[in-house]
């Protein structure tokens, strides 16, 4: 198979889909990457669930703020604009259907849109769910960043998710290592893979029917 695109990678695309004017939500993880790749000439306001409305990109080591971390304890730099919030404040815009997009890492995801992202049963079985349950209910439009397999080779994408669910139809798209695919009301649907994947290596690695955009997109994000 070609080479998957890095975690980066991933990120810089998801990017690519938030609109001028988003409040969007990182989740832990790979999520929390995508405020690095903020497309120039959008205004996103990037939310972080520890009370961060305006996330910035990381911060160079030597301007960095120890006090100022994002969920993932990243040390971050603040966007024109930000607001500094308590916790209790920042769950309030997502239970309260402030928020366009969460982004969030997930386990699994089924073809209903049923997303796993809190025990992987192998790694860290017995971790609470978190706010993740929260955000997956509360936001606008939910979008899940991941591998498309595991380090054994197990599909993500599934029919039905086996491990414990963080939500039910939640998912609205998926971008991994491979592929951009939409869960639709019949469905998964590819909307890009990356180059020199064909539909029969993507459908090895999946473990539910897969549908093919009639525009299917070649995926070839930047060197990052």
């Amino acid at each position: 198979m070609t080479d998957r695109l890095s975690r980066r990678q991933i990120a810089w695309r998801a990017a690519r889909d938030l609109a001028d004017g988003a409040y969007v939500n990182l989740g832990l993880g790979m999520p929390v990457l995508v405020s690095d790749h903020a497309p120039v000439g959008r205004e996103i306001m990037f939310h972080s669930e520890n009370g961060i409305v305006g996330v910035g990109p990381v911060a160079d080591a030597g301007a960095a703020d120890p006090d100022l971390t994002d969920a993932g304890s990243r040390l971050v730099t603040l966007a024109p604009g930000a607001a500094l919030v308590d916790s209790a404040e920042a769950f309030a815009m997502i239970r309260g259907g402030h928020v366009d997009v969460t982004l969030l890492g997930g386990f699994q995801v089924s073809a209903a849109g049923d997303l796993a992202n809190w025990d992987s049963r192998s790694r860290v079985k017995g971790r609470l769910v978190g706010g993740a349950m929260d955000l997956a209910v509360g936001a606008k439009s939910v979008r899940v960043l991941m591998a498309h397999t595991t380090r054994e080779g197990d599909a993500r994408l599934v029919e039905r998710c086996d491990l414990p669910l963080t939500a039910l139809s939640a998912v609205d798209r998926v971008y991994t290592d491979l592929a951009v695919v939409d869960v639709t009301a019949s469905g998964f649907l590819v909307r890009e893979m990356i180059a020199g994947l064909d539909a029969a290596a993507l459908r090895a690695v999946t473990a539910a029917p897969l549908e093919f955009a009639d525009d299917v997109a070649i995926l070839a994000p930047p060197v990052l």
